[in-house]
C-alpha cells in the first residue's frame, strides 16, 4: 500500500495536475492541497490561504475551482489520494482593508458577486452568494490569546489577530455542509488546521458527521513539549478518533540529535509515549509552520540531521509519513533556507526511501543493533536500516537469522552488498545512513 503524503504546499493547482504522473511514479500515494476556501486571489503569500474569506467560494491565488477539480481529477486518475486543508478555527484578519471587518465575505465582496455573478457561480462551493455568511455575533469577544498553555484562553481567544468563530449552531452548520461540499469535489481526507484551537465539542460536532465517515482525517495540534502535549494533544488523542500530526516524535527526533541525545530512544518510542501509536500518527522532520513563522523556527534540525530523521521516519515500521516541499517561500527572510525544501519532494534520496518504505509497508520492525550513535533495525526479512548520527565510522556486528541471504542494495547510494552467514559486520559512514533491500527472488 502506498501511504506517503506529498505536502504540496503552496503549488498552483495547474501545477499539481501538470506534475500528478510524476508524483505517482515517485511512489507518492496521496496529495495534500493547501486550504482551498476562498482568499485573496492576487496575493501569492502562503498565509493568505489560511485566512478564508467565505466557506461557500473555492478561489486563491492558486487557483480556481475548475483548475482544483483538474487537479484531483488527474491525482485519482493516477491512484492518488487527495487531500485538503481547512481552516475552521477562524477567518481573515481584514480590519485595516474594510469598514466592516467582522461581516464576512463583506458588502463589498457581495457586490462582487454580484457584479461577476457568473465567475462567482463557477467558482461557488454551496450556498446563496446574494447574502453573507458571517456576523459579527458569529465571533468570540475581540483579544488575543496571551496565556498559549491555557486550554480555555487558546480556544476562545484570538489567534493573532484573527477572528475567532465561535461555537454556535449556525457556525457548525456551516462547517459540517463546507465539508460535505468538499466530499462533492472529490476530496479523500482532510487536515485540520489548529485542531488545539478548537474545542473538543465544536470537534465532535463538525467532524462525526456521516459524510466524512471513511475520510482519512488528521488534525493539527502544534506542540512542543511534554507539557504541550498533555494540555492539548493527548486528550485529542483519547477523545477524538481522528489521526494526528506527531509532535511527540518530532520533539523525540530533535532531543535525538541533539549533542547529548540517544539513537537508543528511536528503538520503540511509542512504547514511552515518545510517539503516538503507529496507527494514529502523522510522522513528518518539517512542516510549513516551522521555518515560515519567527516563533517556531527554534524547532528546525540541523540539514544532515534532518536527512537521518527522514531515513527514519520514512523506513520505520508505523504511522503515515509526511514529505514537505515549498517554492523558497521561507527563503525570502531566512537565506539559509534556501533550496533546502524547495523540489524535495523529487530528490533521489527521498524517492529512495519512499522505494523503500513501499516495499517493506506492514512488515514488522526489530532491532539489530543499538548504540548512543546509532541504530542497525530490520524491516521484514529482506529490509535494513542503518542510521549513524555519530562523526566516526561503525562498524557493527549483527546475527543475520531471520534476514534472507544474497544481494541488498541500498536504496538512497546505489550500492550493493551481500549478506551471508550467521553474523554481519557493517561499514556505517559518519552522519550517514544506508537502506537496504534484498533484491533476491
Amino acid at each position: 500500500m502506498r501511504d506517503v503524503i506529498l505536502h504540496a504546499f503552496n503549488w498552483l493547482y495547474t501545477d499539481v495536475a501538470n506534475r500528478a504522473r510524476a508524483i505517482a511514479e515517485h511512489g507518492y500515494g496521496a496529495v495534500l492541497l493547501p486550504p482551498p476556501l476562498y482568499s485573496d486571489q492576487n496575493n501569492p503569500d502562503w498565509w493568505q490561504r489560511y485566512q478564508p474569506k467565505d466557506y461557500r467560494v473555492v478561489r486563491s491565488f492558486l487557483g480556481s475551482k475548475r483548475e482544483l477539480e483538474r487537479a484531483i481529477n488527474t491525482l485519482h486518475d493516477q491512484g492518488m489520494r487527495v487531500y485538503t486543508d481547512v481552516v475552521f478555527n477562524h477567518m481573515a484578519n481584514e480590519k485595516e482593508h474594510r469598514r466592516d471587518p467582522y461581516n464576512f465575505p463583506g458588502e463589498e465582496e457581495l457586490k462582487r458577486y454580484r457584479y461577476e455573478r457568473e465567475a462567482f457561480e463557477a467558482d461557488r462551493l454551496y450556498g446563496d452568494l446574494d447574502v453573507g455568511l458571517f456576523s459579527p455575533w458569529d465571533f468570540n469577544p475581540q483579544g488575543d490569546i496571551s496565556n498559549w498553555n491555557n486550554l480555555i484562553e487558546s480556544q476562545e481567544r484570538w489567534l493573532c489577530g484573527l477572528p475567532d468563530l465561535d461555537l454556535n449552531d449556525w457556525v457548525i452548520q456551516q462547517q459540517r455542509i463546507c465539508l460535505a461540499a468538499l466530499n462533492t469535489l472529490g476530496f479523500d481526507g482532510y487536515r485540520i488546521d489548529a485542531i488545539k484551537h478548537l474545542s473538543l465539542e465544536h470537534i465532535k460536532r463538525v467532524l462525526q458527521i456521516p459524510e466524512i465517515n471513511g475520510e482519512y482525517v488528521f488534525g493539527e495540534a502544534l506542540t512542543a513539549n511534554d507539557n504541550e502535549e498533555n494540555i492539548f494533544l493527548w486528550p485529542l488523542m483519547d477523545t477524538i478518533s481522528i489521526s494526528y500530526y506527531d509532535f511527540p516524535l518530532h520533539e523525540t527526533l530533535r532531543r535525538v540529535f541533539s549533542p547529548a541525545g540517544t539513537m537508543r530512544e528511536l528503538v520503540n518510542p511509542e512504547a514511552y509515549r515518545q510517539s503516538l501509536p503507529w496507527h494514529r500518527g502523522v510522522t513528518f522532520t518539517i512542516t510549513h509552520d516551522i521555518p515560515n513563522n519567527d516563533g517556531f523556527r527554534w524547532q528546525i534540525l540541523n540539514p544532515q540531521d534532518e536527512f537521518l530523521a527522514n531515513v527514519y521516519i520514512l523506513c520505520r515500521d508505523g504511522g503515515v509519513p509526511l514529505v514537505f516541499t515549498d517554492h523558497n517561500e521561507s527563503a525570502n527572510k531566512y537565506g539559509s533556507d534556501r533550496d533546502r525544501w524547495n523540489e524535495a519532494w523529487c530528490r533521489p534520496d527521498t524517492v529512495g526511501m519512499i522505494a523503500f518504505h513501499n516495499a517493506m509497508h506492514g512488515a514488522p520492525q526489530r532491532p539489530l543493533f543499538e548504540d548512543d550513535g546509532f541504530i542497525v533495525f530490520a524491516r521484514g526479512d529482506r529490509g535494513i536500516v542503518a542510521i549513524n548520527k555519530s562523526a566516526e565510522w561503525q562498524h557493527p556486528r549483527i546475527w543475520t537469522y531471520g534476514l534472507r541471504h544474497g544481494r541488498y542494495r541500498c536504496m538512497i547510494h546505489g550500492y550493493d552488498m551481500q549478506v551471508q552467514g550467521n553474523h554481519f559486520e557493517f561499514a556505517i559512514p559518519p552522519r550517514q545512513a544506508q537502506i537496504w533491500l534484498c533484491q533476491e527472488k
